[in-house]
């Protein structure tokens, strides 16, 4: 079997396992439908490749996903790096996140963390400052969740060893639940 056949096999088998998470996924998908209507934002965050689909989804929520509609208001807590680099410089790469949670989110906002491992302590720290503040979240989750498993009001965890396979099967995830959310949100 070459790599590439070897890749395809094992993703497909992920992917078939997420048919398990369909409760979840619909319940988080009204979290963000009730979030976005009721005029609230959603924040997102991430690492590394987990950091790019936060800031994709982000950007599903702002621009669109299939549908010409207007705009809902979405931020990827990745995408300063001046603020980035300052609250490193300042505070420590574990506050990156959580000190935007605590200056940006406010009651009826909904963040969105991704961590493959579920051992990024800034994804931990955002989450523990949202249920500080009474903040909503979902966790994307991947292996066994990690020291993160358990913190979000609502958890996507996808099993696995893999780190590809596990964002692979974040991203269609993340599809879905823009899919699911976009059909029901006004278009203007």
């Amino acid at each position: 079997m070459t790599q590439l056949q070897r890749a395809i096999e094992e993703s497909a088998a992920t992917l078939r396992g997420l048919s398990a998470l369909e409760e979840p996924l619909n319940r988080a998908a009204q979290m963000v439908l009730r979030c976005l209507t009721s005029g609230h934002k959603v924040l997102t965050c991430g690492n590394g490749g987990s950091a790019s689909d936060a800031t994709h989804l982000a950007t599903e929520f702002l621009c669109r996903f299939v549908e010409d509609r207007r705009p809902y208001p979405a931020i990827s807590l990745t995408a300063d790096g001046g603020f980035l680099t300052a609250v490193c410089n300042d505070y420590g790469i574990d506050e990156m996140f959580a000190r935007q949670v605590r200056g940006l989110a406010q009651k009826g906002d909904v963040l969105i963390a991704l961590t493959t491992s579920g051992k990024s302590k800034n994804v931990l720290r955002a989450l523990e400052e949202a249920k500080r503040s009474g903040i909503e979240s979902i966790c994307f989750l991947g292996r066994d969740g990690g020291f993160t498993k358990d913190v979000a009001t609502l958890e996507l965890l996808v099993p696995g060893d893999k780190t590809a396979r596990i964002q692979e099967a974040h991203k269609l995830l993340m599809h879905v639940l823009c899919e699911i959310v976009e059909e029901k949100l006004p278009k203007k």
